[in-house]
């Protein structure tokens, strides 16, 4: 059975964390494969590298059914973005109104309680970046405490200032999370997979 950590109330989400870089973004993309390819019905979005002569330059949002989106650009490739940019993360300039219009539309679906496909949403990642957004923020607050869909998603591991919601979603007793290292990274999709069809069953009753 899909249970979280502490033991003491069945999981009715899966969430990955781990460092930078270890592979999360990875294991969703395998995990959305075994999930489709068992008749599972999956919507949400991840995050994806962009790339330029090989040096990163920023990241998209990109959805399950592949549009695509700007997340963010570094200062000296985000052109105008970066004159009426107001949000920052380091040498990124983040362009919210692109991921709000992207990303709030799938988020509001899974909040509907009309939604009877009881869907896993991907939703990579809840991280600096994306909590800009307050509208987000509420939007996955909702979802975790609606009856709707399973969250597949991921966390960034704690560093510098705490991030609310991250925390919060780290202490909840009806949440799963994988720690992902390079230990366990290539055999662990099986794992995953069995907690989010667990979850998803637990969500339909």
């Amino acid at each position: 059975m899909c249970f979280a950590r502490q033991g003491a109330k069945m999981a009715r989400h899966v969430l990955l964390t781990g460092p930078p870089g270890i592979g999360k973004t990875t294991l969703i993309h395998k995990t959305i494969d075994v999930l489709k390819s068992s008749g599972v019905p999956v919507d949400g979005f991840y995050t994806e590298e962009v790339r330029k002569d090989r040096r990163r330059i920023g990241f998209d949002v990109v959805t399950v059914s592949g549009k695509r989106g700007t997340l963010s650009r570094t200062s000296s490739d985000s052109g105008s973005l970066n004159h009426r940019c107001a949000y920052r993360v380091g040498q990124y300039a983040v362009d919210l109104p692109s991921f709000e219009c992207l990303v709030l539309p799938l988020l509001r679906k899974v909040s509907d309680r009309n939604d009877t496909e009881k869907k896993v949403y991907v939703i990579d990642e809840i991280g600096k970046m994306e909590l800009f957004s307050e509208p987000f923020i509420q939007s996955v607050r909702q979802i975790l405490d609606g009856p709707g869909g399973t969250i597949l998603g991921t966390i960034p591991i704690p560093k510098g200032k705490p991030l609310e919601l991250v925390e919060e979603i780290r202490s909840r007793k009806d949440v799963k999370i994988f720690n992902i290292t390079k230990d366990n990274r290539n055999n662990i999709v099986q794992e995953i997979v069995a907690s989010v069809q667990d979850c998803r069953e637990l969500n339909r009753n």
